[in-house]
């Protein structure tokens, strides 16, 4: 028990570091991000003051980069809450290091996502008229409900499983770390003393939201591609594009968690506890998702090309042929593709190459995003010259802006909250070291005499 003992003390001291020391190389991240968030702001107000005259949108294509990136960030959001709650269900333990870095990546990416919207619509005043004068009938208001629960639901699932970690900060951070932190870890630990009663609170509580989370969270990015589908445009013209976008989703999300696991592995040394396991097993899953995208794309697109409806033939053209032939064969190819010969190669089968293939898919999804908007309101409603449509550097700076904040808040949220899930991670070693002890040793098999056999 002592090595258990000691263990645990090492783990807690892992996780209290990124608090109790602040080197001058995040301060200098911290600024490079602000800076980013701040040109991003500038761009915005350039927009309030001038229209949406200053980007590249205009009447025949409404859409562009705006809601391109908000997709990618609902999407990305699916990392934490439904993941975590998958493998919670499942009583996966090698998902204990990681679980509180997917269920916040899921708050911050609904953030940002969100925005997005608002961004898009040029007079964000008008946000209120959705409220006011929406219509149930719309899928609009049914996207409004549906990230407004989500974003509610992926708060308290991030907060009742880490209240036994911030209590922890309370007692061992007292005294040793500003007043403002002192309230907040005391406020948020509500009491936690870890009794009997309060653990089976904790279970019962996180075992309810791990249930509700996932019908809520496959519901949000349905709801998302019903706002595509639902309107009169012949490449969105599909009833697959729930499933679609949901698998997309969980696609996307898995290769967030890999980039922004590494990156705190990197930063914080975590290696003892998110070891090349949590990287192997999620790249499984990556390689897995991938095959499911793939026989999507081949749903979608041979039915649509086998029977070539009025618009479809521009449509599969410009993707496969014309303008967005190189985004379109980069997403197959590095998007698709690259994940599951990543998985099948041993050379590559590893902590890097996961990584490698997690960049890949993020980037892939994000043009996927960006193909399906845009070319689908490229597609002549009329015969008239289809419309182009290239970003301005409002829409770019804007861009750069809202991933500037996204890795902003994940950034802050090390320095202040545990980013690892502590009694988890040891309550699972625990287990996995009773487990070894219980476990009686192998008895040789003795080989037989000579001559003959045993009796």
């Amino acid at each position: 028990m002592a090595s258990v003992s000691v263990w645990q003390d090492r783990l807690e001291e892992t996780a209290l570091a990124p608090v109790r020391r602040t080197t001058a190389r995040f301060w200098a991240l911290v600024a490079a991000e602000v800076a980013v968030v701040a040109w991003g702001i500038y761009a915005y107000t350039v927009q309030l003051r001038d229209g949406l005259v200053v980007t590249g949108m205009r009447d025949r294509i409404s859409w562009g980069l705006y809601i391109a990136t908000f997709v990618f960030f609902i999407g990305i959001s699916h990392a934490g809450t439904l993941i975590s709650a998958i493998l919670r269900v499942s009583q996966a333990r090698w998902r204990t290091p990681v679980t509180r870095i997917a269920e916040f990546i899921t708050v911050v990416a609904l953030i940002c996502g969100a925005s997005f919207v608002i961004i898009d619509l040029g007079r964000p005043d008008r946000v209120l008229f959705v409220f006011i004068y929406g219509r149930w009938q719309s899928p609009i208001i049914w996207d409004v409900l549906a990230i407004t629960t989500y974003l509610t639901g992926s708060i308290v699932y991030l907060f009742v499983p880490m209240i036994p970690d911030l209590a922890l900060f309370r007692d061992r951070l007292a005294g040793r770390t500003s007043r403002w932190r002192t309230w907040l870890y005391r406020t948020l630990a509500i009491g936690w003393n870890g009794n009997s009663s309060q653990r089976r609170s904790l279970a019962a509580a996180i075992g309810v939201l791990m249930i509700l989370i996932m019908p809520i969270a496959v519901s949000v990015h349905t709801v998302v591609s019903w706002i595509f589908a639902m309107t009169l445009r012949v490449p969105w013209n599909s009833a697959l594009f729930g499933a679609f976008f949901v698998a997309g989703a969980i696609f996307s999300g898995i290769a967030i968690l890999i980039i922004v696991m590494a990156i705190l592995r990197r930063t914080y040394r975590l290696h003892e506890y998110v070891t090349e396991k949590q990287f192997l097993y999620l790249g499984y899953l990556l390689a897995a998702f991938a095959a499911i995208m793939i026989y999507a794309n081949i749903s979608e697109l041979l039915i649509h090309g086998y029977k070539l409806e009025e618009g479809a033939e521009f449509h599969l053209r410009q993707l496969f042929l014309n303008d967005f032939a190189p985004l379109f064969w980069f997403y197959l190819i590095g998007g698709l593709f690259g994940p599951i010969v990543i998985a099948l190669v041993p050379a590559t089968r590893n902590t890097l190459g996961v990584v490698v293939a997690a960049v890949l898919v993020t980037i892939a999804m994000w043009i996927e995003r960006y193909v399906i908007v845009v070319s689908g309101l490229r597609v002549p409603l009329m015969p008239y010259t289809p419309a182009d449509y290239a970003p301005t550097w409002v829409e770019w700076s804007i861009l750069a802006g809202g991933l500037a904040l996204f890795a902003l808040l994940i950034t802050l949220f090390t320095k202040i909250f545990p980013i690892i899930a502590v009694w988890e991670v040891a309550e699972d070693h625990e287990a996995t070291v009773s487990a070894i002890e219980l476990t009686p040793p192998a008895v040789p098999e003795m080989p037989a005499p000579s001559g003959g056999t045993y009796s």
